[in-house]
């Protein structure tokens, strides 16, 4: 950057696993922010098509910015760089909040973060990793490289998901954690994404410990990322009415499955969240989406959904997430998502 703020600007990292609750989470920080501060928060998203960053109202005083399509740490390490400058230059935030992907590796990031186009301009504040006790239960999770690390490089841990969480669960996540070295700094039960701002707003310098190497996987990603040139923008071609677009991406033993929907398709709510509810359990299923009871934003993970007023217009998105063997037939899923569209003189029209 050409010239530096008086004052480094906070960054304040929260990291989790697939379906902790990142978005959910910030989303309520938003809403206790202090009047008098501008955020600007980036959100990076496995998938294609960006569907987080549709939870969140437009507002002058908060600038969200999606970088959806891979991992920051590896995939998008090359523009994110680039994408903080200009956010930074344009907006003068005085505090920065990053979301990266659910599988996203910290170290990366940090390194980008900490690195020399950003001394004194920005100062990295508690890394907060967020833990769904349930996901303990989950071996695969639990073995999880990223999943491990996550915890392990974070300076507090929030326990989201507290509300649907048994007692034991809540006990067997609190001695997982308190058994880590270093020590936390703290340890929160989080229901319904309800962090109190204020350990946001005291929170401490990130300490700088030994880093876990990151995996191999992320490190194959990040080589072949060097040999491409990402542009900073995500504005793809609009679909048509009762022509969705289908993107699909895979990575680290995951894969993706998103469409898009023109605006005016319209979906029946209730036929529309049996198709939804019937998907494999393993699947995390995000969704904004035009329905006959309004613009709705539809989040599954663990097996547990949940269905919210939306604030987005631009179009229809669906996005899947899962490991490879449990991503179902795409042709039959896609069969099932247009049948629960309204059909009328319109749609005939189109057709």
């Amino acid at each position: 950057m050409s010239t530096a703020p008086l004052t480094a600007i906070p960054v304040h990292l929260f990291t989790g696993f697939l379906g902790s609750g990142k978005s959910t989470l910030i989303h309520r920080l938003i809403e206790q922010k202090p009047a008098d501060e501008r955020w600007v928060v980036v959100i990076n998203e496995f998938g294609q098509v960006g569907i987080d960053q549709a939870m969140f109202e437009a507002r002058d005083d908060v600038v969200v910015k999606g970088l959806p399509g891979g991992c920051l740490c590896c995939q998008l390490a090359f523009i994110l760089q680039a994408t903080l400058v200009n956010l930074l230059h344009r907006h003068r935030p005085d505090r920065l909040i990053i979301e990266p992907s659910g599988l996203g590796h910290p170290a990366g990031l940090l390194d980008v973060l900490q690195g020399e186009a950003f001394i004194g301009v920005l100062v990295l504040r508690d890394v907060v990793a967020l833990l769904d006790p349930a996901r303990l239960e989950d071996s695969r999770a639990r073995e999880h490289e990223t999943f491990n690390d996550q915890l392990a490089m974070a300076d507090a841990v929030a326990l989201t998901m507290s509300d649907r969480a048994t007692p034991g669960q809540l006990v067997g996540a609190r001695h997982h954690v308190e058994a880590m070295w270093p020590p936390k700094k703290w340890v929160a039960e989080v229901a319904h994404g309800e962090l109190p701002v204020s350990l946001l707003l005291e929170s401490g310098q990130h300490r700088k410990e030994a880093r876990p190497r990151v995996s191999g996987g992320h490190d194959a990603l990040r080589d072949s990322a060097r040999q491409v040139v990402v542009l900073d923008g995500f504005d793809a071609a609009a679909p048509q009415p009762g022509q969705p677009l289908q993107e699909s991406g895979m990575a680290l033993g995951y894969r993706t499955l998103s469409w898009r929907w023109h605006c005016e398709d319209v979906f029946d709510l209730d036929r529309l969240t049996q198709v939804l509810d019937r998907l494999p359990s393993q699947l995390r299923v995000k969704g904004v989406l035009h329905t006959d009871a309004g613009w709705k934003l539809y989040n599954r993970g663990d097996g547990a959904a949940s269905l919210a007023a939306s604030a987005w217009r631009k179009d229809s998105r669906l996005e899947l997430i899962a490991e490879s063997e449990f991503m179902p037939s795409v042709e039959e899923t896609l069969t099932a998502l247009q049948a629960c569209r309204r059909q009328g003189r319109k749609d005939a029209a189109w057709r």
